[in-house]
C-alpha cells in the first residue's frame, strides 16, 4: 500500500506535468515510488474455447502473485484526458513479473539478453504435457522424462524447435494468491516444475526452442539447484513462466506466438502469448 503522501505527490506532480511536460513526473518522483502503489482488482485470464486464438497470458495487476521478495506490479496515472486530452499511466515492475520470458542471460552471465532472441524462435509448435493430476496430489511434482515418453506414446515425437509447456493446473489456485505461492513455514514456495533431467533431455534430444510453465518457475519451486533453468537457458533457449489457459489448448497441433519484450540487455520481461489452433 502507498502512503497518502506518495499519492498526493504523484497527483500534484503529474498535474503540473500536464501543464508543462509529461516527462517531469518520472524525473521528479522516479519509478522507485511505483513499487508501493497498489489498487484495483486482479483481472483473471479469460477462459476461451480450444479452437482459434487462445490467450495464454495473465493480466498484470498489483494482486497477481510474484516470486517471494519481488515487488508487485504497480501503475499510477500520470496524465489525464481533462488536462491535455490524453490519458497515460506510469508502470513499475521487475522483469520477471506475470506471464514473462526468461532470456538465457537470466541464468547465464554473458548469454543472450531478451532483445537477442531470434524472432523466428518466438513462433513455434506448441506441445502441452499435462501433469495436473499428479500436481493436485503433490505440489512438488516434476515433469519427468517418463511424462515425455508417455506423451510421445500418445501423440508421436515432439516436433523440432517446439515450445514444450508443462500444464499443472496451478492457475486454479489464483482464487487464493497465498495458495498459488504455497509458502511453507520457512517461507519457501512449493509448486511443480521441470525436472533437471527432463529439461536436459528436451534440449539435447528433442531440440526444443523454449520451455514454458503455468507456475512461477521452470524448476520445481522449492529446489535450490535450478537445474531446469540451467539446462534450458544454458543451452541458449528461452523460458516462459506463469502461462495461462494451457488446459484450453490441445496437447499438440497448436502454434504459439510469444510477444517478447525487446529492451537492450534485458534478462526477460512480461509478454503476451497466444496459441493458434
Amino acid at each position: 500500500m502507498c502512503s497518502p503522501r506518495i499519492v498526493r505527490i504523484a497527483h500534484e506532480t503529474t498535474t503540473e506535468s500536464a501543464r508543462s511536460s509529461r516527462r517531469t513526473w518520472l524525473g521528479a518522483a522516479g519509478l522507485g515510488a511505483l513499487a508501493a502503489v497498489a489498487g484495483g482488482g486482479m483481472a483473471r485470464a479469460v477462459l476461451v474455447p480450444a479452437t482459434g486464438v487462445v490467450d495464454l497470458t495473465h493480466t498484470l495487476s498489483p494482486e497477481l502473485p510474484v516470486w517471494p521478495g519481488n515487488p508487485a506490479f504497480a501503475m499510477v496515472q500520470v496524465a489525464w484526458h481533462e488536462n491535455g486530452g490524453f490519458g497515460q499511466n506510469a508502470v513499475g515492475y521487475w522483469e520477471h513479473t506475470g506471464t514473462h520470458v526468461d532470456a538465457p542471460v537470466h541464468r547465464v552471465r554473458g548469454a543472450a539478453s531478451v532483445e537477442r532472441i531470434a524472432a523466428e524462435d518466438l513462433v513455434a509448435p506448441l506441445v502441452v504435457i499435462d501433469i495436473s493430476a499428479r500436481a493436485d496430489m503433490n505440489p512438488d511434482a516434476t515433469l519427468d522424462i517418463s511424462d515425455i515418453e508417455k506423451w510421445e506414446g500418445r501423440h508421436g515425437r515432439i516436433p523440432e524447435r517446439a515450445l514444450v509447456a508443462m500444464y499443472s493446473g496451478w492457475e486454479r489456485r489464483l482464487v487464493n494468491p497465498g495458495s498459488f505461492l504455497n509458502l511453507d513455514g520457512q517461507g519457501r514456495p512449493h509448486a511443480p516444475g521441470f525436472a533437471g533431467e527432463a529439461a536436459e533431455f528436451l534440449v539435447t534430444q528433442r531440440n526444443i526452442v523454449a520451455a514454458g510453465v503455468d507456475t512461477l518457475s521452470l524448476d520445481q519451486a522449492a529446489t535450490g539447484e535450478y537445474r531446469a533453468h540451467s539446462a534450458i537457458l544454458g543451452a541458449g533457449r528461452y523460458g516462459v513462466e506463469m502461462l495461462a489457459n494451457l488446459g484450453r489448448v490441445p496437447a499438440v497441433g497448436a502454434t504459439v506466438v510469444v510477444g517478447a519484450p525487446k529492451h537492450a540487455g534485458g534478462t526477460g520481461g512480461p509478454c503476451r502469448v497466444l496459441a493458434l489452433s
